[in-house]
Formats: C-alpha cells, sequence, structure tokens
C-alpha cells in the first residue's frame, strides 16, 4: 500500500507541478528564437522577480523534481523490461520513459549547474543567461547532447502524461487511451520541436555578440 501511494505520488508530481515548470520553461526558451535575445531576457527576468519566487521555486519544483527524480530512478532500477520478447508499442514507450527518465534527471542537474547554480554562486546574473546558453550551445558536442537533454525531457513529459490519464482512470476504455495516445505524441512533437528551435537560436549571431559584450566587461573588471 505504501508502495501505491509513492507511485502515485510520483506520478502526479511528474504532471503536476513539474508538467507545468517543463510548459513553462519550454515557452520561455522559445523567446530566444521568436523574440531574440531581448525577449528572452525580458523573458528571464519577469519570472524571476515574481514574487516569493524563491519559495515558489522551491516547494513546487526543486523538491517535486528531488522526489519525481530520485524514486523514478528507483522505478526504473526495479523495471523488467520485456521488448526483446514482445515488441509491441506499449512496450516500447514504457521501456523509453525510463530511460529517458534517467537522461532527463542527469540533464536537469548538469543544466541547473551550469544556469541556476552559477547565478546562485553570484558569477553569472540574470541578464546574462542569453550569453551562457550561447557560450554552452555554441560547443557542437555540447549542443548534441543538450538536443538529446530536451528531446528526452520532452518525451518523458508527454508519454508521462499519457500513463496519467490511464493510472488515474481518466482515459477509461481502448478509444479514450488511443485518442490520448494521439495528443500526447502530439505534445511532445510539438516540445521537442520547439526546445529544438530555441537551442539553434542561442548559437546565432544575436547572442555571439551578446556574448562578447559580457566577456568584455567581465575582463575589465577582473
Amino acid at each position: 500500500m505504501k508502495g501505491y501511494y509513492s507511485r502515485k505520488l510520483h506520478s502526479l508530481l511528474g504532471v503536476i507541478p513539474l508538467g507545468f515548470f517543463l510548459i513553462e520553461h519550454m515557452l520561455t526558451n522559445y523567446t530566444a528564437f521568436e523574440s531574440g535575445k531581448e525577449g528572452f531576457t525580458d523573458a528571464v527576468l519577469f519570472i524571476n522577480k515574481l514574487p516569493l519566487v524563491f519559495f515558489l521555486e522551491l516547494f513546487f519544483i526543486w523538491l517535486p523534481l528531488l522526489y519525481h527524480g530520485v524514486y523514478g530512478l528507483y522505478i526504473a532500477y526495479q523495471a523488467n523490461s520485456n521488448i526483446g520478447n514482445y515488441n509491441y508499442p506499449r512496450n516500447i514507450r514504457f521501456t523509453l520513459q525510463r530511460v529517458t527518465g534517467v537522461i532527463t534527471f542527469v540533464f536537469v542537474i548538469w543544466h541547473v549547474y551550469e544556469t541556476r547554480f552559477q547565478i546562485a554562486l553570484g558569477r553569472v546574473s540574470h541578464e546574462e543567461v542569453a550569453s551562457v546558453m550561447h557560450d554552452i550551445v555554441s560547443n557542437p558536442v555540447i549542443f548534441v547532447l543538450y538536443v538529446i537533454g530536451v528531446i528526452s525531457a520532452s518525451f518523458h513529459f508527454a508519454n508521462g502524461l499519457w500513463a496519467f490519464l490511464v493510472s488515474w482512470g481518466i482515459t477509461v476504455g481502448p478509444r479514450a487511451q488511443r485518442v490520448s495516445s494521439y495528443i500526447c505524441m502530439g505534445l511532445f512533437v510539438i516540445m521537442g520541436v520547439m526546445f529544438v528551435l530555441a537551442l539553434t537560436a542561442f548559437r546565432n549571431s544575436e547572442f555571439q555578440a551578446a556574448a562578447a559584450v559580457v566577456d568584455m566587461c567581465k575582463s575589465v573588471f577582473v
């Protein structure tokens, strides 16, 4: 019974609030593609000027992420994949859900270290996040790893949303589950494309120029 409620909590946190956070993060990053450096920086500053933003992030992002990630690793460790014997779509998605969960958890820790952790240490300001992202994704190898990370996160959320609807009794019956599967996989494609477009935007000359200015300013004060 304890395991049942632990899994239910794990499932719920993956959609609310972490799913909302992932979508918000996607939309914020997408402003880099849609509105350039200025639009992205404005979006970042708007979010970080919200009242009680530290406590909002602590209780609605970091603590849920810690529980969902660590318990998710435990679930992935216990999972027995039968993809080699039964190559059905659901079995494939079951395995991919575990694999992308591990990739996403590692990617999020890495990404937080390179961005939010550096801000917390005072090495980077919110205004410089655009330049930091440019420096990160300008490396071709890192860019590919970031693409893998955002695609994994998008699939893990979208497929997890489908599983959430089934396990919580929202989509009952084969037809409802089939329709929700199409919707969730469509959401995965949209999120993946928007994340990748944002990453490509961070590589353009506008962000490179911004990075050069930041580096010059740092050299003056060091």
